[in-house]
């Protein structure tokens, strides 16, 4: 399948000096380089809370809209040095833009993610930084915290064991074979990527590095480490992983294996 990520004609650029944002005009109206700002949406009283993953996210409301402000932050080693900086190839080859662009084409496909809003690169010499905001899901609640991951209950918690029990494994497997389907190779497959919404509807966010692949090995690939992450989280919570869960998982998302 080949990656194209050429521009949409229904997106909007906006550059000041060497910065370039894009924006769907759309979802967002007087776009301006504030939307980026958290400080900006704090003194307008809009802010809503913050979270920190991979990236540092901030939650806001404008216009009766709630949007997530991601800044993308390194994790691993690399972040010893640098904490947020990455080597700038260019606008069309940064993290932020490229992300926006991949979350819009699964828009158009109809499948279902958190709207992209708006993308910010901001170079500085040879490197650059980046910024993400996208649509909040209304009453989204991460299969991590399903499963008891979200902090709010402490290990061996039997209403977790229960939560995990409720959940519709195979709903999740039929939503990621979705996204197989199109050649969506989804660069951090986990726990905390997939969301359930108020009526139930299963979604997948964060396709940072994520590029459009021909279907192949790596669908299972990203099945194994969606089980190394369930693992993990139910290890940290007490819950014991049930292996009819992931047979339902699987069952759901076509595949033969992924263990």
């Amino acid at each position: 399948m080949k990656d194209d990520l050429a521009r949409d004609p229904s997106e909007s650029r906006l550059e000041a000096g060497r910065c370039v944002m894009l924006y769907d005009p759309s979802l967002v109206g007087n776009f301006a380089a504030h939307w980026f700002d958290a400080d900006h949406w704090m003194i307008a009283g809009a802010l809503r809370g913050s979270a920190r993953g991979r990236g540092s996210t901030h939650f806001f409301e404008w216009q009766g809209r709630g949007y997530a402000l991601r800044h993308y932050r390194r994790g691993g080693l690399m972040a010893r040095l640098s904490t947020d900086r990455y080597f700038d190839r260019g606008p069309e080859r940064s993290r932020p833009l490229q992300e926006f662009r991949v979350t819009r084409r699964l828009q158009q496909l109809g499948l279902p993610v958190a709207p992209a809003v708006a993308a910010r690169y901001l170079p500085s010499a040879f490197t650059y930084q980046g910024d993400l905001i996208t649509l909040r899901i209304v009453g989204a609640v991460s299969l991590a915290a399903l499963l008891g991951g979200s902090g709010d209950r402490g290990s061996g918690d039997p209403c977790a064991a229960t939560a995990a029990a409720a959940i519709d494994w195979s709903a999740i497997g039929a939503t990621i074979a979705r996204f197989h389907a199109v050649g969506l190779h989804h660069a951090d497959l986990n726990a905390h990527n997939l969301l359930r919404d108020a009526s139930g509807t299963w979604y997948l966010i964060d396709f940072d590095r994520a590029r459009f692949r021909n279907p192949g090995l790596w669908c299972d690939d990203s099945l194994v480490r969606l089980r190394r992450s369930l693992l993990k989280v139910c290890d940290a919570t007490g819950v014991i992983f049930d292996e009819t869960w992931w047979h339902a998982l699987l069952q759901g998302s076509g595949a033969r294996n992924g263990r």
